[in-house]
């Protein structure tokens, strides 16, 4: 597994306060999918991670859909 480096996160979502939310959130999100799955998988918070990191989890100001 390679290892995912802070700083390219940083440079995806450049508020590091913002950045632990967006990963939270989409950890709790894949753990709820994978519990429902019972699926074996990976740690949810490194899924989360890396998909930040590849670009597949993007924020916009004013887009919290969570109320």
């Amino acid at each position: 597994m390679k290892e995912i480096d802070i700083d390219t996160l940083i440079s995806k979502i450049p508020n590091k306060y913002i950045l632990t939310v967006v990963i939270s959130r989409r950890a709790r999100q894949l753990f709820e999918e994978l519990k429902i799955l019972k699926t074996v998988a990976r740690d949810p918070l490194i899924l989360a991670m890396e998909e930040v990191a590849q670009d597949k989890i993007t924020y916009g100001e004013g887009s919290d859909s969570e109320d």
